[in-house]
């Protein structure tokens, strides 16, 4: 459009580059699928409650038109997904449409059994879009919360993983001996000792130093490495 009134300001002037543009300007939108314009709708009237990764599946019922130019009135029922709309055609006329509109997720799905001190890696998952209602509060739905955690409670294949039944993977095991690695500034002093407690990377964790048989707080740094700074 831009080009078009550049070159009626050349060759016709101003006032018919301005004609130009209110003719453009005056031109209806494309028709777009109901299905995207009830999508649209639902989002907005799901507001923050959306979750970030979500998006709405939409099914229509009956006959109706496909294509529509917007949505005048709309009602959504947030827990069935159930809808009404009422669509402007291009034309202008109103047709009422109804149907299903789905709030859905991609979620991280284990594709096998696993088992309480597993890790789960890459390839024990895979990514499956399921509608939000069938989720429980805590389901883990980002694959980065879940891939190289450590299982604590057995993990089903084809079903959500709720966020407590993974850990960070357990570097410190309760009964290891550990090395104290002891920071006082620029002084760094080892010691031997035994966990009290199992702990993951960057936890802390109690530990018994074997030399003088006191139970110190300190942080798991590695496997069988503990620090404690002064």
């Amino acid at each position: 459009m831009a080009g078009l009134i550049s070159y009626l300001i050349g060759r016709a002037g101003p006032l018919a580059a301005l004609v130009a543009t209110l003719w453009l300007g005056a031109l209806p939108a494309a028709a777009v699928p109901v299905t995207e314009l009830v999508a649209e709708r639902a989002g907005q009237e799901f507001g923050a409650a959306l979750p970030a990764s979500g998006y709405f599946d939409v099914r229509l019922s009956g006959d109706g038109i496909r294509d529509g130019h917007y949505i005048q009135e709309f009602w959504i029922d947030d827990r069935s997904g159930k809808f009404i709309a009422n669509v402007v055609t291009e034309a202008g006329d109103t047709h009422r449409v109804w149907g299903v509109a789905t709030l859905t997720v991609p979620v991280p799905i284990p594709v096998l059994r696993k088992l309480p001190e597993e890790i789960v890696t890459e390839a024990d998952v895979q990514i499956v879009a399921m509608p939000w209602a069938r989720l429980g509060a805590f389901a883990i739905t980002d694959a980065k919360d879940l891939i190289g955690m450590q299982v604590r409670r057995m993990l089903v294949p084809g079903r959500p993983v709720p966020r407590q039944s993974v850990i960070p993977p357990i570097v410190i095991a309760r009964g290891d001996r550990v090395t104290i690695e002891l920071t006082y500034g620029a002084l760094r002093l080892e010691a031997k000792g035994r966990a009290v407690n199992d702990a993951h990377l960057g936890q802390e964790v109690r530990v018994v130093n074997l030399s003088s048989k006191k139970t110190i707080t300190a942080t798991a740094k590695a496997s069988g490495l503990v620090e404690v700074y002064q």
